[in-house]
């Protein structure tokens, strides 16, 4: 039940409802708006929006003709309890005959902050906005032919009409769902709660409905086909255990030469998005599972190649940490700061992505160990060691008990002390944190009425999604580590999430709204979604009955809250060649005793040679764990991030909202904190600057933008045409007299011949255009190794920065070296591990080297 709504089980098979997304009801009728060229942000400064009121009572709305570049704000009176008509009308009208007169008397248009927009390259008008079809995600605004202006008669006057506050769902007093496949094949959960067994029942056949014709699963009823990470996680959870074949399928489906096929992401992929070594957690759980030899050969010989190549691209050489994106969080906006580019986010160490690394590399010591390969078991567990070594030195926080987010910035890096739900929950399960620390971390992180958001505190003005939203898995994943902690306040609550939505919804959602628990009002959602499911069979499997299975027996450490008391039955359960019937009587998470076919047992644990049908029976103890916290909290935002300049010696930005105070950092490091919006610098201090808002809670906002202050002498650009043949492309607004490309075929090896004054550390980067695809998706995301004539320094990366956008230069990711004065020669070379996820383009366009010298302070 929640407030008015109210689900009930008329019986195991059959499920009613009277839930109806609450969204329309409530909408306000201000909106705030924004035109753009090609789909950028580039018509006003970050928070200048347009504002207009929708409170016809016709349901018509239509604005002023609003000249591009010029703000228009509704200044009428709008009462404080005034919502938005469902199904209102708003015809928006924009005046671009400057922006064309512009396109033909220069031939380009310069926006409001000093960028070019060429005419050849003028795609079209969009909006982006606050409202539903509207959203601010600029990334995909530019792909969205729904949000395109139309000019109809050719006067420079364009205009579109938008449906908004439509209703999510037909207004129908009552869903139901009733058991419509056989789902006797699979083990049967009985309970003395009628709810939780229709709950069960309704995930087993929605996982039998995301088993495709080919033997894979599909990732849910509006995603088709097999996603790494998605079939990953959901192997973990449960799939493992009920589909082994289909899940070792999937994961196969997986894999290309050999090696993990990273999901489509941010600038083109792998290695901005470096999480597929879950498939690694993945294909060791089906192996415990199942005890397959020739899966255990297989898949041994997939992660470890795989490995090979993630060495050489994306782990650091000092830290041991893994570079690139948050598992699962690949939408940028979503979980970044707005001035984060896919190269920055390559250089990010997040906390998530380098716990599915830590076990990647602890399954590979694992699988050696087994098969005798002694060596390799040594290398991947050391490997593993200082992936764990240095997440609990790099990410925890002492002052709030938990981990953060990612280390992220430039030059240098700093940690945002958001948590990352999902990484919390595997830093705990993978024991990255030690007993005292999972204890805490489970007591500490913040958790929201309707579950654990994917991350907290949310961040302002970013619709529903990835931001301010829960996901059931993630939601599981922190339940399981919930249940390993012993502390049965937080599973009560974080497992009645999971039951909630689904009892509700009537299936399982891909996520829903953080604040409200809605399904509605998340940019992106779908039904039936398979770890979404799999979370939900997972608290009955490994929480109640606490399946934990090894390499050689299965171990029972059943947890029933005291919510649960009772009876619980789990029959016709098939582990490896045994048939396996569970009966569960009591609460608490001691065992008073257990037995197989009526003789006890010392230990919970069953052989993994047990053969035939057998009858296991756990009493539970009865005994309340001991009391132990959870930091339940309404959902907080953070102030939104500082829009810094810094010209001449001034740092200055406008007021945040809510901030009062800000800290400056300079290298990485806190230097002052002040409550103004602006700081004198010395014209000596060199260094790169940030700045973070603070509000009275004490939540920051994600840190500025840095900005460098740098010696005009400590820079030396080396132009790339000066090198080898220059490229044509049609692309404008380079440096020097042109730019060369490199790809699979040109330029494999391209050499930069040097000159330096004295001998130093100096970080090194490209000028560089990549137009193969969007900012957001995709996977062409260009590579390469950098060398000079006896080391390796590292990986460099190009990625994608808009589909066709040639003209759009941006820098790669920087190298910090140390390099010797005099003459010498950086090779920029194409290796066998550089393959992207693409494997026929890996291209991109080079405009210069930038070589910066560092001082010893820093920059």
């Amino acid at each position: 039940m929640q407030e008015i709504f109210e689900a009930c089980a008329l019986s195991r098979t059959e499920l009613i409802s009277n839930y109806k997304s609450p969204t329309n009801s409530h909408q306000p009728p201000r909106i705030y708006f924004k035109f753009s060229l090609n789909g950028l942000d580039n018509e006003m400064a970050w928070g200048e929006d347009h504002i207009i009121h929708c409170r016809s009572t016709d349901g018509i709305c239509v604005s002023p003709i609003i000249k591009f570049g010029e703000r228009y704000i509704d200044d009428s009176h709008l009462s404080l309890d005034a919502v938005l008509a469902p199904h209102t009308t708003l015809k928006l009208r924009l005046d671009l005959r400057e922006v064309l007169d512009a396109f033909r008397q220069k031939g380009f248009y310069t926006t409001y902050n000093g960028t070019k927009i060429y005419r050849q390259e003028f795609k079209g008008a969009f909006v982006a906005g606050s409202m539903p079809p509207l959203s601010w995600n600029f990334d995909r605004l530019g792909y969205q032919k729904d949000m395109q202006l139309h000019d109809a008669d050719g006067d420079g006057i364009y205009d579109i009409t938008l449906t908004l506050n439509p209703p999510d769902e037909p207004d129908v007093p009552l869903r139901r769902w009733e058991l419509s496949r056989d789902i006797s094949a699979y083990p049967q959960y009985k309970s003395d709660y009628v709810l939780l067994d229709a709950l069960y029942n309704l995930s087993l056949e929605e996982m039998e409905k995301d088993v495709e014709p080919d033997n894979t699963f599909r990732t849910g009823l509006e995603w088709a086909g097999v996603w790494t990470r998605d079939v990953s996680y959901s192997a973990i959870l449960a799939m493992a255990l009920l589909r082994p074949d289909i899940a070792q399928n999937s994961l196969l489906h997986k894999v290309r030469n050999n090696r993990i096929i990273q999901d489509t992401g941010t600038g083109g992929a792998y290695p901005v998005s470096t999480d597929r070594q879950i498939w690694a957690v993945a294909a060791w759980e089906i192996f415990k599972v199942t005890g397959d030899q020739e899966w255990l050969r297989t898949a041994y010989a997939i992660i470890k190649q795989t490995l090979v190549d993630d060495e050489h691209n994306i782990y650091d050489s000092e830290t041991g940490l893994v570079q690139g994106e948050s598992s699962f969080l690949d939408w940028r906006e979503q979980t970044y700061p707005e001035w984060m580019q896919p190269a920055d986010i390559y250089e990010s160490f997040c906390l998530s992505t380098n716990a599915v690394h830590y076990g990647a590399n602890f399954v590979l010591a694992q699988m050696a160990t087994l098969l005798g390969d002694n060596a390799t078991a040594g290398k991947y567990a050391a490997i593993a060691a200082k992936i764990k070594t240095s997440i609990n030195a790099y990410f925890w926080l002492p002052e709030k008990n938990y981990y953060g987010q990612y280390l992220y910035g430039r030059l240098f890096k700093i940690l945002s002390p958001r948590a990352d739900a999902l990484g919390e929950a595997l830093c705990v399960l993978f024991d990255i944190a030690e007993p005292e620390q999972q204890q805490l971390i489970i007591e500490n992180t913040p958790v929201g009425a309707f579950g654990i958001p994917c991350i907290s505190p949310q961040i302002p003005a970013i619709p529903p999604y990835h931001n301010n939203a829960v996901w059931p898995f993630v939601q599981a994943f922190w339940s399981l580590a919930v249940a390993k902690t012993g502390n049965q306040t937080a599973l009560i609550h974080n497992s009645s999430a999971i039951y909630r939505s689904t009892a509700l919804f009537l299936t399982n959602k891909e996520n829903f709204v953080a604040t409200d628990g809605d399904f509605a009002g998340t940019v992106i959602n779908s039904d039936e979604m398979l770890w979404s499911l799999s979370g939900n069979l997972s608290l009955v499997y490994k929480v109640l009955f606490g399946l934990t299975f090894t390499t050689d027996k299965l171990i029972l450490q059943p947890f029933v809250s005291e919510a649960l008391k009772g009876s619980h039955q789990l029959t016709n359960f098939h582990y490896r060649q045994a048939i396996l019937n569970i009966y569960l009587s009591g609460f608490g998470n001691k065992i008073k005793s257990i037995s197989l076919d009526d003789q006890i047992l010392d230990k919970p644990e069953i052989p993994a040679s047990l053969t035939g049908l057998h009858d296991i029976r756990i009493t539970l103890a009865d005994e309340t764990p001991e009391a132990l916290k959870i930091n339940l909290s309404c959902e907080a935002f953070s102030p939104a991030t500082p829009q810094v300049t810094l010209q001449e010696n001034l740092l200055s930005w406008q007021p945040v909202p809510n901030a009062v105070f800000y800290k400056i950092i300079k290298n990485g490091r806190e230097v002052a904190k002040i409550g103004a919006e602006q700081l004198s610098i010395l014209l000596q201090e060199a260094g790169e600057y940030q700045v973070i808002a603070v509000d009275k809670n004490n939540y920051e906002s994600f840190a500025s933008e840095p900005l460098t202050r740098l010696p005009t002498e400590n820079i030396w650009l080396y132009e790339a045409e000066d090198f080898t043949e220059k490229a044509d492309f049609g692309s404008t607004a380079y440096s020097g007299t042109g730019y060369v490309e490199i790809s699979r075929n040109l330029n494999t090896q391209l050499c930069f011949n040097l000159n330096l004054p004295a001998a130093g550390k100096y970080a090194l980067d490209f000028r560089y255009a990549n137009g193969n695809g969007p900012i957001n998706t995709n996977n062409k995301c260009a590579l390469r190794t950098l060398k000079t004539k006896s080391h390796l320094l590292g990986t460099v990366v190009f990625p994608q920065r808009g589909d066709q956008h040639w003209s759009d230069w941006g820098f790669s990711n920087a190298i910090v070296t140390y390099l010797t004065a005099g003459e010498q020669q950086l090779c920029l070379s194409f290796d066998p591990a550089n393959e992207n996820m693409d494997g026929e383009i890996n291209q991109a366009l080079l405009d210069y080297l930038r070589i910066i010298k560092l001082l010893e302070d820093g920059v």
